[in-house]
């Protein structure tokens, strides 16, 4: 009989491993998935046009908070833990959990996920959220187009929506986050690449997403998500630290993956970081992956009104992921409005409510707003606690002007931040020598 399977995932990495692993094994029949982490994912259908002919009617997604009862009446097997930026502490409350349920508890590794590019491939992945991939990933896609490289970037999924029209999305205009009905955090990614003139793909099946993705490149780049491993084999495999959160790189999955597989480590944030906290990270390194080359760089805040800023209220908006997955209590804003002298960083829980309420409850973000737009019921949320807050100015710190997303009526400045790699680092022309 084949074995029963069971998947317990987010929206991404849980497809991934489904189409990879196990569409098309025989000895296995996948009989449920499980959601988490991302509002408004759970009670859908893995549709039958994804699942492929094994599934004639699709594969049912469950509240995770159903795991035990799913193991029970649906005979599991195995339990597949398929989601990112998780403590290696819940990591094994989850498999006790599986365990005491009878069934097996399994993690896949990349030699059973990875696809296999047929053109040099670039990955940027992490520790946690938050770090600074996006950043990271723009400079290196200028620097590969500096060389004469045509660049297509392959970001990590986030299928909120229509799961059978995701299936393969191509950027390479604005108007194609309308055309695919983008959320916030869709938006954040892939805006920037689009603006910088960089082709983006994301969806659900990534195997036909690497086909046409590759088919119009020279260098591929892999933009991870949260923590997660790359999706595609890299030729170069960057993983980013972050020493605000020293201890971290240790303590998440799959974020210590990445720290010990990584060809190329890159400590950012430094100049917001002190000496001991690098000096960690460095002993760190140097102990798990002593081979890596060690990159340092800044994240450099600039904000378009500067003068704004100063000696004014100010309600912060940062982006959602960085601190609920993230677990960061600052953004880019946060670093912006206390270098340009605010004279207060207003807490938003006051007028919070509906679900970004729930948000406050559920993780402690600090006195800022968090990003939230998985919905238009979010993006009214987040319009109307910024009209009743009482504050002299909004500090967007998003990766996106949020301004060409929800009507704000306050005076409202836009912060971006750059990777700034420190000159006597390696560079990045260095660290990209084996696709260049």
């Amino acid at each position: 009989m084949p074995r029963r399977v069971l998947i317990m995932g987010a929206a991404g990495r849980d497809f991934h491993n489904f189409n990879v692993v196990y569409r098309d094994d025989p000895d296995t029949e996948v009989v449920a998935f499980t959601a988490t982490q991302i509002p408004f994912i759970d009670d859908r259908r893995y549709p039958p046009s994804l699942a492929g002919e094994r599934y004639p009617d699709g594969i049912q997604i469950h509240d995770e908070s159903e795991l035990v009862r799913l193991i029970g009446e649906l005979w599991v097997d195995d339990v597949v833990f398929s989601y990112s930026d998780v403590s290696h502490d819940e990591v094994m409350h989850k498999a006790s959990t599986a365990l005491a349920a009878g069934a097996n508890f399994v993690l896949l590794g990349p030699n059973a996920t990875m696809l296999q590019p047929t053109v040099p491939t670039v990955a940027v992945t992490a520790v946690r959220t938050g770090v600074g991939k996006s950043q990271t990933t723009r400079a290196i896609a200028e620097a590969l187009k500096a060389a004469g490289k045509r660049i297509v970037a392959v970001r990590h999924p986030m299928p909120y929506g229509d799961l059978a029209a995701q299936r393969v999305q191509r950027y390479a205009e604005l108007a194609d986050l309308d055309r695919y009905e983008c959320t916030i955090e869709e938006r954040e990614e892939y805006e920037p690449h689009i603006m910088s003139g960089t082709v983006i793909y994301a969806g659900v099946d990534y195997g036909a997403i690497l086909e046409q993705a590759q088919a119009e490149c020279d260098v591929l780049l892999w933009d991870g998500g949260n923590n997660d491993i790359p999706f595609y084999r890299p030729t170069v495999w960057i993983t980013l630290v972050d020493p605000l959160r020293v201890g971290h790189e240790l303590r998440y999955h799959p974020g210590e993956t990445n720290l010990r597989a990584a060809g190329v480590i890159l400590i950012n944030k430094m100049d917001s970081a002190n000496p001991e906290q690098v000096s960690q990270l460095e002993r760190t390194i140097a102990e798990v992956n002593p081979e890596a080359v060690v990159v340092k760089a800044n994240s450099e805040v600039t904000c378009d009104d500067p003068d704004a800023v100063r000696g004014k209220r100010v309600l912060v908006v940062e982006d959602g992921p960085t601190l609920t997955h993230g677990n960061m209590k600052i953004g880019a804003g946060v670093v912006a409005a206390q270098r340009l002298g605010a004279a207060e960083i207003v807490d938003p829980r006051p007028w919070a409510i509906g679900t970004i309420a729930e948000t406050f409850e559920k993780y402690d973000v600090g006195a800022v707003l968090p990003a939230m737009g998985y919905s238009e019921g979010q993006l009214d949320e987040m319009s109307k606690i910024i009209d009743e807050a009482d504050v002299d100015l909004v500090v967007i710190g998003t990766p996106i002007d949020l301004r060409g997303v929800i009507e704000i009526r306050k005076p409202a400045v836009r912060v971006r931040y750059d990777l700034d790699v420190l000159p006597d680092s390696p560079q990045l022309a260095d660290i990209l020598a084996p696709v260049l």
